[in-house]
């Protein structure tokens, strides 16, 4: 029967329901080729299901990383409820999808939407895991990092956080390298060195601590020009606090990153990302997000 079942049938069906090229062609193989009953077995198995669920708000999730030789890639995949993010099924799909992005290098998430996974669309694939998940499964942004050097990443807390750092030249250091992604994890860094800050930044930062300085009456009475040079001094917190190399190392704060690196390696760039940083969150309990999930596993 599978050899009767044709394409065009199976794209009618697809355009029908919003189901994936393989599940299309299963119910209609298992329908016989008739398009109502097709159509109703994909409401029985959750696929059309699935596609209704695409318009939910999904703010939770997990970033995932992979490394495939000289190319990395850190991605965010999104689902609703923190209680899925933290399930091996999730987890296995953010996996597959940054294996994916390595292979194919798509140049946007719509360009993702077209390639093939399992035999399928990568659209059809998130569909597919929508329906099998019981939650929205979207693919929010991802970054690709091809090198001559090294890239690194560090997941943290189950893809709450994610890190990915390229090193090039890289002469030594692996251990070294493992720990800057550590730092970016953990201290926040906007830029990489000093020199990358914009004067645009930098003039909005001495604003900022001239008005802080005027309203400070230990600072009354101070002629301009000094009041000036003492935010002049003050810059060099904003660098260390907000540039990687002029950070204090956080396995050793008598040292800065850069004079741990020293010449094993030059860091050329970073991405740090938190999941669902600038997405509208729902607002569910603990109990009623667990009660929501049971009854769906009921289903």
């Amino acid at each position: 029967m599978a050899e009767e079942i044709s394409a065009k049938l199976v794209m009618e069906l697809r355009q029908k329901s919003g189901a994936g090229i393989m599940d299309c062609k299963k119910a209609l193989i298992d329908a016989e080729g008739d398009m109502d009953k097709a159509s109703e077995l994909l409401r029985e198995r959750g696929i059309v299901k699935a596609v209704k669920k695409e318009s939910r708000i999904a703010a939770e999730g997990a970033i995932g990383a992979t490394i495939e030789g000289n190319v990395g890639v850190l991605v965010e995949v999104n689902c609703e409820t923190d209680f899925v993010a933290r399930t091996d099924k999730f987890l296995a799909a953010v996996n597959t999808i940054a294996k994916t992005i390595a292979s194919a290098k798509p140049a946007d998430v719509d360009a993702l939407m077209e390639c093939v996974v399992d035999g399928d669309t990568v659209k059809s694939y998130l569909t597919n895991q929508t329906a099998v998940i019981g939650e929205k499964v979207s693919v929010r942004r991802f970054v690709i990092y091809e090198t001559r050097g090294k890239v690194e990443t560090y997941i943290h807390m189950l893809g709450k956080v994610g890190v990915m750092v390229e090193a090039d030249p890289f002469n030594e250091g692996e251990e070294t390298l493992h720990d800057v992604a550590l730092q970016i994890a953990a201290s926040k860094p906007s830029y990489v060195r000093a020199d990358e800050v914009t004067e645009e930044v930098l003039e909005k930062e001495k604003e900022i601590m001239m008005v802080q300085m005027q309203n400070d009456e230990k600072y009354a009475g101070k002629p301009q020009d000094v009041i000036e040079k003492i935010v002049a001094g003050k810059m060099g917190k904003f660098y260390s606090e907000n540039c990687l190399l002029n950070q204090a190392f956080v396995k050793d704060d008598s040292q800065t990153v850069e004079k741990v690196i020293g010449k094993k390696f030059n860091v050329v760039r970073f991405t740090r990302w938190e999941t669902g940083e600038g997405l509208e969150k729902k607002s569910n309990d603990l109990n009623a997000e667990v009660a929501e999930q049971v009854a769906s596993m009921k289903k």
